[in-house]
């Protein structure tokens, strides 16, 4: 069959579509839709190879992105609609209602792409900002999502305008009437974003915060800010997640302040079992004066207490006149000694050894000082290290760690008074 006879055939066939009006527009809106799909694979991969192009240069690493975060895929995707939309006036036989119809959804469909776009370009943002240094101290995450809230608001109000042909006006004017169920569907969501606002502006909390807030379980290091909520992953590895306004309504402890100080406090105590506290003898005077630490204080403290006696005059011979060293302040100056001496304790910060409240358990001795570490794994070594020394030098001083009597103690020391030794079992003997 040659061409002119084709020529004929579609010539005859155009001529039976005139007389079938319905189904010439039909023909015409498949063709159109099917130029406009064709055009719209044809955009996407001409916009995608030309950023993937470009995403090559070092000056354009940021449209990589936008590529990541398929904002180029949403633009290509606005193609087809927009063919539809600029092409509706060449179908023949087209009604103008339907072409309006036709027109609206079209239009409808631009914009929902158009949405998903900016959408994307948010998220492609705050990509960007995530790398730059003020995103360690400010999150900005719980905006974007507040954005792309009222973004799909909005775009969801222009969409339905645009398919009922109506203007969105006329739908916005009714949001005041219904500000009172928006307030209380929404009422969450705007705690949040004024939690948010207020965490960010007064920069209370950042990522990589460790924080601790027991009422809902949470101490860890903060993992993620959004606008809801704030993701807390604890120690045990588990995940938290607290709604952003429970950070203003209730307290919690933020650790950033330790360490940004470069020092993480130490503040324990060693109960000393008050039946062991006396005065040194002047045999132990001499032994002391030869530790190292103490050199310079029994010195100094020999002289004061010399010559306050010597100011006493004759009722200085009476014991009680007579001011004398005791064993548990000479261990508490040499514990402080010990502390000033440590090379990986604060010097620049605040260190002492204070005796605390008598309680019914002894004599509290609080250790108040600073490492010079805050890497959890190391400042509890050197709190061990610190504490370990203490506790093994006690007995030098006379003294000794107050502990509760256990069931053997009291087996002990409570068996052989009730039953008498010869009626106890070896193996209760073995025991004692």
């Amino acid at each position: 069959m040659d061409f002119k006879q084709l020529w004929l055939n579609a010539q005859d066939l155009w001529g039976a579509l005139d007389q079938h009006p319905l189904l010439h527009a039909g023909l015409a809106l498949l063709l159109l839709l099917v130029i406009a799909l064709v055009l719209g694979r044809v955009a996407r991969y001409l916009i995608l190879h030309a950023s993937r192009m470009l995403g090559r240069q070092p000056s354009l690493h940021w449209i990589n992105d936008f590529r990541h975060n398929k904002v180029f895929q949403r633009l290509a995707q606005m193609t087809p609609s927009l063919v539809i939309q600029f092409g509706l006036h060449l179908v023949p036989e087209l009604s103008k209602t339907a072409m309006v119809f036709l027109g609206n959804v079209a239009l409808a469909f631009t914009i929902l792409f158009l949405l998903l776009s900016v959408s994307a370009l948010l998220n492609a943002l705050l990509d960007i900002y995530a790398r730059t240094e003020h995103a360690r101290t400010r999150s900005i995450k719980g905006y974007v999502q507040l954005a792309k809230m009222v973004l799909y608001v909005f775009g969801a109000i222009i969409i339905v305008a645009t398919l009922i042909d109506r203007s969105p006006l006329l739908l916005l004017s009714g949001l005041g009437a219904m500000s009172a169920v928006i307030l209380l569907v929404y009422k969450d969501t705007l705690l949040s974003f004024v939690a948010s606002v207020q965490l960010t502006s007064n920069d209370m909390l950042r990522v990589g915060d460790w924080i601790e807030m027991p009422q809902v379980g949470a101490d860890g290091d903060v993992v993620d800010i959004t606008l809801h909520t704030v993701k807390v992953q604890n120690f045990d590895k588990t995940i938290v997640s607290i709604p952003t306004w429970r950070l203003m309504s209730e307290s919690f402890r933020n650790w950033r302040g330790m360490q940004q100080s470069g020092g993480r406090r130490i503040k324990r105590s060693l109960f000393i079992d008050a039946s062991g506290v006396r005065f040194i003898r002047d045999d132990e005077e001499e032994k002391l004066s030869q530790v190292h630490l103490l050199t310079a204080y029994m010195g100094r403290k020999k002289a004061e207490l010399k010559a306050w006696n010597e100011a006493q005059g004759n009722v200085a011979a009476m014991s009680a006149n007579r001011r004398r060293m005791t064993n548990i302040g000479t261990f508490r100056a040499y514990a402080l000694a010990y502390l000033k001496s440590h090379p990986e304790i604060q010097p620049n910060m605040t260190c002492m050894v204070r005796q605390m409240q008598t309680t019914a358990q002894g004599i509290p001795l609080e250790i108040y000082c600073f490492t010079t570490t805050t890497v959890w794994a190391d400042y509890e070594r050197i709190q061990g290290d610190i504490f370990d020394y203490l506790l093994a030098v006690l007995p030098e001083f006379g003294l000794s760690l107050y502990q509760q009597p256990s069931g053997g103690d009291l087996r002990s020391g409570l068996l052989p008074a009730v039953l008498g030794s010869a009626h106890i079992p070896e193996a209760e003997k073995h025991l004692m």
